[in-house]
């Protein structure tokens, strides 16, 4: 006789990336799997519970009351699970940072780094977590979270990298095409604008705050591209698919090697910035220390590095 009923792993760990992304087809990116064997997973939990663990609605997903109470113990569960089998997993004196940051900052600015820092201490592994979710840092055996938010926000014991100024980007070639000019906001109505998901990116990064700002509320583009990703919209930029909103200091050495380059003038100055936060136990670890002071010097690299630029600053 089984000392536990569980159902199997696999089949919970299923449950709760859908029960936390609240799409089977994000869950399925995220755990390398079809979309249709998340959902098959999915379904032998529900037949091992005899009950429905989500409402599939047209277009969206929402967990049932049991779906819910579920997610929470399973959360819990692989989570402590993930900080057990991380602390088994460092051999007695070995040396490792572990980070978690948004998928736009990790893939524009930190990983194009990172090789700098791997020079300077080869013998420290470190482990990149991609994610828009926050995580409980202690909990989750993470040491340091890099995120973009409010000084508010983040309280006071976050250290602060760099602010940001957005404003419109394109390809050189899309810049120079002679029968879609791009002199003056205006005629973004001739292009493709790039759009973050409302959900990834946030009212500052949206076309719509950018263009109100400027008095243009009424324009109409030629199309629109919508990405959940931030570095996979700014590869759609660097293709010539469209104008998308540029991120300063994420994109500078783009600008600076002219893969990229702003039309206007026009810029904005977000109200957030991206700050350094560390666990409890990250002061104790040489690693990490090191880590942190080298984000703060590439950091200062990048502002140095920065063309100035008008901005006016957002509200």
């Amino acid at each position: 006789m089984r000392h536990y009923d569980l159902p199997p792993l696999a089949q919970l760990e299923a449950f709760e990336a859908a029960a936390r992304c609240l799409s089977f087809t994000k869950a399925a990116d995220e755990l390398s799997l079809t979309q249709s064997a998340v959902s098959r997973q999915i379904k032998s939990l529900e037949e091992h519970f005899e009950l429905a663990l989500f409402r599939r609605l047209h277009r969206a997903l929402r967990l049932t009351e049991e779906g819910e109470t579920l997610r929470q113990a399973v959360g819990d569960m692989l989570a402590q699970l993930h900080e057990v089998s991380g602390r088994l997993r460092r051999r007695p004196g070995s040396r490792m940072v572990v980070v978690t940051t948004t998928p736009g900052f990790a893939g524009v600015w930190l990983i194009p780094r990172l090789a700098s820092f791997t020079a300077a201490y080869p013998d420290v592994d470190v482990r990149i977590s991609a994610s828009n979710g926050f995580v409980n840092l202690d909990r989750d055996g993470v040491d340091l979270a890099i995120r973009y938010h409010t000084h508010e926000g983040v309280g006071a014991h976050a250290d602060r990298l760099f602010g940001e100024v957005i404003f419109p980007v394109c390809s050189p070639r899309l810049a120079r095409d002679p029968a879609r000019p791009l002199k003056k906001p205006e005629d973004l109505r001739l292009h493709t604008l790039l759009h973050m998901e409302p959900n990834a990116a946030g009212v500052l990064q949206s076309w719509p705050m950018w263009l109100r700002a400027l008095k243009l509320e009424s324009l109409v583009p030629a199309s629109v591209l919508h990405f959940s990703m931030y570095d996979q919209m700014i590869q759609a930029t660097l293709a010539g698919q469209g104008v998308a909103l540029g991120r300063s200091p994420l994109i500078d050495s783009l600008l600076r090697s002219r893969k990229l380059v702003a039309p206007f003038k026009q810029t904005m100055v977000s109200p957030r910035s991206y700050y350094v936060m560390q666990s409890a136990g990250a002061a104790r670890k040489t690693e990490v220390q090191a880590f942190v002071a080298w984000l703060h010097d590439e950091a200062s690299a990048s502002a140095a590095g920065s063309a100035p630029r008008v901005a006016a600053r957002a509200g």
